[in-house]
């Protein structure tokens, strides 16, 4: 494979960073208000709408179908941005078409009337926007030096609380939101977010760059090389066992505080909104915290180690307190050791690049590790819901693939 001129980040790549200190967080920020708010409460909500119950089967149906076209998209649009040529660069045509189609898709799913057409909807916005994902991705490796990777890192990593704390605040003032006008509220954000980094921060031309000619056969082992690399392996496997620890509770947790919990239906939202924002609170202190120390100490392989241990321990409290104030402690402990694994872990997956040539795909890959569990997640939780127990089960899982994923940081040899 070629390398691709200005490939590997340093000062001098020719790219003016003090845009993106605003345009990369604020494009995550849109992208986790699309998949929080509607992922976590406008599609259960959609859900009982149609079918007028807590269907834990029918939520887990329009929630598995997404993620599965998700996982095939996000290395599939990675790669192809990795070879686009034009006078704009490699990502913000990906960002702007993907956009664009994303916005329409969700429009169709504000109609949906079958759980059907829900699932299919939402299944074709999680794949678009997953090309988007890919692109805003890349940018880091793309444009970055390396002694800022962290910092940026911390930045990207506020995607997450941020995104959560904006559609929580929303649907605690305004619940009605949550009946579908969320639909349109996302669609007007990512319309901002997307025009605001492709023109306020615009990537350098790549006409000029050297083209290959296209061999299926390189394309589909372009996506096998980087599990060639032990450390990236391992960054994988970590990314994806805290990434299921959350997303095992994340999606059925409107159900678990009405079925669990006990809180009446009339009040679930509101609740559901209050746990939300304090979690997300809890995690933006700790990104802004840990971002910073872990770029001074160049420690990102600890900090991650800490996160996973901790979002075990923290998966426990539910099983005794089983309650709102349970919850609490549970959404403040959990979402601090979810900040610190959001500070350092684009941080660490851009240290384990085997090949920044490639890096679009490489974190379209990697990116794997974050639709996979939302594939697996709604499928595992209703069986284990269903069949093992119930709802005390997700957390017995939480608990074990959190673990798992701190055994694997543990594996990483090539980041401190």
């Amino acid at each position: 494979m070629t390398q691709v001129q200005g490939a590997t980040p340093s000062a001098e790549t020719g790219y003016r960073l003090g845009p993106l200190y605003l345009t990369l967080p604020l494009a995550n920020i849109a992208l986790f208000m699309l998949w929080m708010g509607i992922g976590g409460f406008v599609l259960p909500v959609h859900v009982q709408r149609i079918t007028g119950e807590n269907s834990v089967a029918a939520l887990g149906l329009a929630n598995t179908i997404g993620p599965l076209m998700a996982t095939i998209a996000n290395p599939i649009f990675g790669q192809i941005s990795d070879r686009t040529r034009s006078r704009f660069g490699r990502r913000s045509p990906w960002i702007l078409a993907c956009v664009a189609v994303g916005i329409i898709a969700l429009a169709v799913q504000a109609s949906a009337s079958t759980v059907l057409m829900l699932g299919i909807s939402w299944a074709v916005v999680q794949m678009i926007m997953n090309g988007y994902q890919a692109a805003i991705t890349a940018i880091m490796p793309d444009r970055v030096p390396a002694n800022r990777y962290g910092t940026f890192s911390a930045l990207v990593g506020f995607g997450v609380p941020i995104g959560t704390v904006v559609m929580s605040s929303l649907f605690i003032a305004f619940p009605q939101l949550a009946a579908g006008g969320a639909y349109y509220l996302i669609m007007a954000v990512l319309a901002v977010a997307a025009l605001a980094i492709v023109f306020v921060s615009p990537d350098k031309s790549s006409a000029g760059l050297p083209r290959e000619p296209f061999n299926l056969g390189e394309f589909m082992a372009g996506f096998v090389r980087p599990m060639r690399s032990a450390d990236f392996r391992w960054a994988f496997i970590g990314r994806f066992g805290i990434m299921f620890g959350y997303m095992v509770i994340f999606t059925f947790n409107l159900f678990l505080l009405e079925d669990y919990i006990k809180i009446p239906r009339e009040e679930v939202i509101s609740k559901m909104g209050i746990l939300a924002l304090i979690g997300q609170v809890a995690t933006i202190v700790a990104v802004m915290v840990i971002g910073p120390i872990s770029d001074r100490i160049n420690r990102f392989k600890l900090f991650a180690l800490i996160s996973g241990l901790a979002a075990a321990v923290t998966l426990a409290v539910p099983l005794f307190l089983p309650t709102f104030n349970g919850m609490i402690i549970y959404n403040i402990l959990h979402g601090m050791a979810l900040g610190v694994f959001m500070a350092v872990d684009l941080a660490l997956i851009t240290k384990v690049l085997p090949n920044h040539a490639e890096a679009g795909k490489d974190m379209g890959v990697i990116n794997i590790a974050n639709a996979g569990p939302q594939i697996l997640a709604p499928s595992i939780a209703a069986f284990l819901v269903l069949n093992l127990g119930g709802y005390t089960t997700l957390f017995y899982v939480g608990i074990a693939v959190s673990l798992i994923a701190s055994f694997a940081v543990v594996k990483i040899k090539g980041v401190r």
